[in-house]
């Protein structure tokens, strides 16, 4: 029987897409060995006595490497069954973001550097060796990240507001002769104070400016665990002991579901059968 264009898709869409055949393996254990060769490529152009020696030999390698992501990047738009969603999703965004800076290397010098973000494709590695538990936990990740984002909204407006409040405190109170030449200046003072970072480069002097900064460098200790807090609370809710394999959804090419599942959970499409290795 002759073979449609329908049938080439779904291939595609096999070996591209999905982990759980032999084909589609082997093809994602090849794209992720192509990324580490290309994020290496990148550092070692960095170093400048290699770029001296090996520059254009590193540049061609690139534009090979280049090459064959916008061909792969181009074969998952033809044969995802919704090909804007793919675009849109997180590697869907990925996977043109490894392209991009390479075309922007020929208008603007260096940023061809910004190819490490190809790092980011390496986050396939636990779908390609079939890592479920690690799937799984990645889900669940996800799924408590998700329902913080309110709590974690809330908790920001509110460390905004007292690092506005604070910095306006600072440059009162110490004012410009002593650095704090602005507000936002002292708002960035209460970041850095805040977070515990402590740069070093601003530090008050005065007895009163002191004792605001020890009183922010404590508040700091319990601003920190609140966003901890939240999250570990999601994530007990979120932690389930099923299973979940890395099929991807044909219609929205979602993946995450159970081993048993037969219809997809975030669009409802029938999922494919588990295929044995």
């Amino acid at each position: 029987m002759r073979r449609t264009p329908a049938d080439w898709r779904e291939d595609i869409y096999r070996v591209i897409f999905e982990a759980d055949t032999p084909s589609g393996r082997l093809f994602d254990v090849v794209l992720l060995w192509s990324v580490l060769i290309s994020v290496a490529l990148v550092m070692l152009d960095s170093v400048a006595s290699i770029h001296a020696v090996y520059g254009a030999w590193l540049y061609r390698a690139e534009w090979v490497l280049t090459v064959l992501f916008m061909v792969e990047y181009l074969a998952r738009l033809v044969s995802a069954p919704r090909p804007w969603r793919y675009a849109r999703s997180f590697f869907g965004v990925v996977d043109l973001l490894a392209i991009v800076p390479t075309y922007l290397s020929l208008f603007f010098a260096g940023s061809q550097m910004l190819l490490v973000v190809r790092a980011l494709r390496l986050l396939r590695v636990f779908r390609v060796l079939k890592l479920g538990r690690y799937v799984r936990e990645a889900a669940v990740l996800q799924q408590a990240l998700r329902a913080s984002r309110p709590k974690i909204a809330v908790f920001l407006y509110t460390v905004l507001t007292m690092v506005a409040i604070i910095g306006t405190l600072m440059y009162v109170i110490e004012g410009p002769e002593r650095g704090f030449t602005s507000i936002p200046t002292g708002v960035y003072w209460a970041i850095v104070t805040l977070t515990t970072v402590g740069y070093g480069d601003i530090s008050p002097v005065t007895p009163v400016g002191r004792i605001l900064a020890s009183m922010a460098m404590i508040l700091g200790y319990g601003i920190i665990a609140v966003p901890t807090g939240i999250v570990t609370v999601e994530m007990a809710r979120a932690r389930d002991s099923g299973a979940v394999s890395t099929r991807t959804c044909h219609t929205c090419t979602g993946e995450g579901h159970d081993l048993d599942a037969r219809h997809c959970k975030f669009c409802g499409a029938e999922l494919p059968p588990l295929e044995p290795f």
